[in-house]
């Protein structure tokens, strides 16, 4: 099947999916975005000069650091309510704690990406090292998912915590099909605030990009919180969520 076939049909689950929502007023997904390493190894303007080709008023929605699940339960029922498919990024070890959580990422329909083992500052510690954090996070990941334990990951996207990365660490990333997702916006969930002044925080920064990839973290309670309501403001503003699926080519890179 040529590219464009593939786009084609998953532009038609999107479709499909976006009609079976039982909720008619619901925000829901408005397409799938397939994304490729070799076309755009490295996505987010917030770290990289390019990001992925969204419209005005699109938006990738992506959740760090979890599963935890007290808040990522309420984050997964608010997306699930208004039909919206998000990515997470997921701690290696906290995937291992938490694999009947990870199964229910995945079966909701939404994206599971990689984050490490354990979440450390990467650009500070040896190249085989942070090597170590990469793959264990990966195997960990795969292992909650799909009972495998494999450094070859069914979903090629990676983030490094804190956006901090060494040159060599993104080639190698790179050499192995994999896309490093930056954001192009945050809601800078890690500081303390009051939910409200999150929400504001967030959609005042979106209001300003008009699109983007949005970074949020599911472990905090605050985010989890503003969820429903950051999802209608979405839907009350016009803005449409874009849901991202690795590229063709990624999977035959990384069985190769």
């Amino acid at each position: 099947m040529s590219a464009g076939a593939v786009l084609a049909a998953l532009a038609g689950i999107a479709s499909a999916e976006a009609a079976e929502c039982p909720r008619k007023d619901a925000l829901g997904t408005s397409r799938i975005l397939s994304v490729d390493a070799k076309a755009t190894p490295r996505v987010g303007l917030k770290s990289f000069p390019q990001t992925l080709a969204l419209a005005d008023h699109e938006v990738v929605l992506t959740f760090d650091d979890g599963p935890h699940p007290p808040t990522t339960s309420k984050v997964l029922a608010a997306l699930a309510q208004e039909c919206v498919r998000a990515t997470f990024f997921l701690i290696g070890l906290h995937a291992a704690e938490h694999p009947e959580m990870v199964k229910r990422i995945a079966r909701e329909g939404h994206t599971i990406g990689h984050h490490t083992f354990s979440h450390p500052f990467m650009a500070r510690i040896p190249f085989e090292k942070a090597k170590s954090e990469i793959d264990r996070g990966i195997a960990a990941d795969e292992m909650a998912l799909n009972g495998v334990s494999t450094t070859t990951p069914s979903t090629p996207f990676f983030r490094f915590p804190y956006f901090e990365a060494t040159q060599a660490q993104l080639d190698l990333l790179q050499s192995r099909g994999i896309v490093v997702f930056g954001a192009d916006l945050w809601a800078s969930d890690w500081n303390e605030m009051t939910p409200e002044q999150e929400l504001k925080l967030v959609t005042e920064r979106l209001a300003a990009a008009g699109k983007g990839i949005i970074l949020f973290h599911d472990p905090k309670a605050r985010t989890a919180a503003i969820m429903p309501a950051f999802l209608r403001y979405l839907k009350d503003n016009g803005f449409r969520v874009v849901h991202v699926v690795p590229g063709t080519s990624q999977k035959s890179a990384d069985t190769r």
